[in-house]
């Protein structure tokens, strides 16, 4: 049976992008939320061997901390010439300084390394992840991907992560050169075009429609 929310919800993240993206899909519905970052809540080990593994993991430690539901997005960028990679590494690829430059150069790198100059060579998704976690061990999970090519050099200067050499297929400008209504807004006002509207408005479906 799935669970409708209700009232306060905490964002379980501490990346600005992210939480900018998260309150920006729940404001139609009214929900009050509250990040991770502001309650001073402490970031979990990301032990998981997948999206959804990790989304579970800090979904549920926000919610036993705060004793409120939480609710977690895990996402990357998989590159299919890199074998999937960077993946679930996504952020790590950026190391301790959050460098989303070095790591989009380095999977340029390897791309060149790999013959990846053709756009065939070059094709990627990203991957979202979406977990709600209640105090109680109640969970919901979704899953979304948005599919597109990897452009050199990167445009754009909105978005944030690896949106600036994301070009996702049927369109002509990446995700670091749309505005935040055009990449990840929902009907009508967008396209719903990025792998974590497409994911919200599966967990807007159970969770929160009605």
């Amino acid at each position: 049976m799935h669970r409708r929310i209700t009232g306060k919800l905490v964002i379980a993240t501490h990346n600005p992008g992210k939480l900018a993206e998260m309150r920006e899909l729940l404001a139609p519905y009214g929900i009050e939320a509250i990040s991770a970052g502001e309650l001073g809540l402490a970031e979990p080990d990301e032990t998981g061997d997948s999206f959804q593994a990790n989304a579970r993991i800090k979904a549920e430690a926000a919610a036993k901390a705060a004793q409120l539901p939480a609710f977690a997005d895990d996402s990357g960028l998989a590159v299919d010439a890199l074998g999937g990679a960077p993946g679930i590494y996504s952020a790590r690829w950026a190391g301790e300084t959050k460098d989303f430059g070095a790591a989009m150069a380095q999977i340029e790198r390897l791309l060149q390394e790999r013959g990846g100059t053709a756009a065939e060579r070059r094709t990627a998704h990203f991957v979202s992840a979406l977990c709600i976690a209640w105090p109680d061990g109640h969970v919901e999970e979704v899953e979304a991907r948005a599919d597109g090519t990897l452009v050199w050099p990167p445009r754009g200067t909105a978005g944030f992560g690896y949106d600036p050499v994301f070009l996702p297929d049927g369109h002509s400008r990446t995700f670091g050169e749309m505005t935040s209504v055009e990449k990840h807004g929902l009907p009508p006002l967008g396209l719903g075009l990025s792998h974590r509207a497409k994911a919200f408005v599966k967990l807007a479906e159970i969770c929160l429609a009605g």
